[in-house]
């Protein structure tokens, strides 16, 4: 029942929310994907062990994997993830965000699984459901597109850690009025809640969920819908305490 809840609910107020969403999509700031390359290398300033190979990390997603609400991929989450990652482990990471402005898991899974590399990659980042939010995908098609897409990963990418993120908290985006705002996030809890329990019966699997502060406006880019730089960081900080408990040492402390 509770996963319907977000259904019955924009039900009888669907004219309502229809109304709204055509008016925020039309006055809220349409922002790019950030620019610049999206592969990368980030370097400590030390290196304990000069010989260890660089720790691979890569990231398939919706928008902030793209690099939207930011000026440069730089300052999105798959570079700023492997900023933290090599700041705290002190030896390399190479970096690749694969992301797409506006997609949803089955679009990932037509348009963006084929370029994935075939190659081994230590951690791979799983960022999704913004989009099957407002598509109000059900729970049960939103964990199989996930549990597919998880699939490919596993069979092209060999992953040492795969990391699924939490749906962000949309019920605390400025840009959504009320009660567009309410349901939705209802929506997304409801889809953070698949993907839970998707991680939690796959090996070498982990969900993250996304924390953010609703008092804290500069996490949010100028459109109240994208993470701005500081909420890239914010998150990229939750994602690196996870990752580390994930692998449990089993990875940054080898040195080839």
């Amino acid at each position: 029942m509770r996963r319907w809840l977000p259904e019955l609910l924009a039900l009888p107020l669907l004219p309502w929310l229809l109304a709204q969403g055509r008016h925020t999509r039309r006055v809220t700031p349409r922002m790019p994907e950030a620019a610049g390359e999206r592969h990368g290398i980030c370097r400590p300033s030390h290196i304990a062990s000069p010989e260890a190979l660089p720790f691979t990390l890569l990231a398939i997603g919706e928008s902030p994997v793209a690099g939207v609400g930011v000026e440069t991929q730089d300052q999105a989450i798959t570079a700023q993830l492997a900023h933290k990652l090599a700041t705290r482990w002190q030896r390399p990471v190479s970096w690749a965000a694969f992301g797409k402005n506006g997609a949803t898991v089955s679009d990932a899974l037509r348009d963006v699984a084929p370029q994935l590399p075939d190659e081994k990659v230590n951690v791979v980042l799983i960022a999704f459901g913004v989009n099957d939010s407002t598509a109000f995908r059900s729970s049960a098609r939103y964990r199989q597109d996930l549990e597919t897409l998880a699939d490919q990963v596993r069979q092209r990418l060999r992953p040492d850690l795969l990391v699924i993120a939490g749906v962000p908290p949309l019920h605390l985006f400025p840009a959504l009025p009320q009660p567009l705002r309410h349901v939705l996030g209802l929506k997304a809890s409801t889809l953070s809640a698949a993907a839970q329990a998707l991680a939690s019966t796959t090996p070498q699997t982990i969900f993250v969920p996304v924390h953010s502060n609703a008092r804290d406006r500069s996490l949010m880019a100028v459109d109240g819908y994208h993470p701005s730089a500081s909420g890239v960081v914010l998150w990229a900080e939750q994602l690196v305490a996870a990752i580390d408990d994930g692998l449990d040492g089993k990875i940054h402390r080898r040195t080839n």
